[in-house]
């Protein structure tokens, strides 16, 4: 198969009660980014409910992972670093979830890579973040980092105009 096997996607993101309007605008991404559509999951777990103020459990996150992964034969995981898209809490939970399955499990032929936040200037600097990106990865203590490119920016960028319910989303 490609590059992107597999989209999970923890839970439908109804903390406003517009879950299915954003499932639905998750599967229009997926069609910008060419993205088959019976590979795309959105999980509705009773406990993994979007939200600022709602923590997700770690081991349920570990145990979903795991079934995830040996049901769809997963090489590599890529997920949010523990701050998460602008400091969301589920986000950095995935983060530990993933961690988890990786320490309980140990399942070795796997790859898993987390998106490093940046601050809010770096987001929007477009091309000056390319450079800071590069000095990122000289500097970096601690394994691996990578700088990858965006070679198609205009195709994320349609795929990104497909999520309209929040006004930010808009802007990224």
């Amino acid at each position: 198969m490609g590059l992107c096997d597999l989209i999970s996607s923890l839970c439908a993101g109804n903390s406003d009660v517009m879950g299915s309007i954003r499932k639905d605008e998750l599967y229009r991404a997926c069609v910008v980014l060419k993205v088959q559509l019976d590979r795309v999951k959105v999980l509705d777990h009773p406990d993994l409910q979007d939200g600022f103020g709602q923590v997700w459990n770690h081991c349920l996150l570990a145990n979903i992972i795991e079934e995830e992964f040996y049901s769809h034969v997963i090489d590599v995981i890529i997920t949010f670093d523990s701050y998460g898209v602008s400091g969301h809490c589920n986000h950095g939970d995935v983060h530990y979830g993933v961690r988890k399955f990786l320490h309980d499990s140990s399942p070795g032929n796997i790859e898993a890579w987390e998106l490093v936040s940046t601050n809010i200037l770096r987001k929007y600097t477009g091309l000056f973040d390319i450079w800071m990106s590069n000095l990122d990865v000289k500097r970096h203590p601690r394994g691996v980092m990578h700088c990858l490119l965006n070679e198609q920016p205009r195709k994320s960028f349609l795929a990104m105009a497909q999520h309209v319910q929040k006004a930010f989303r808009n802007v990224f």
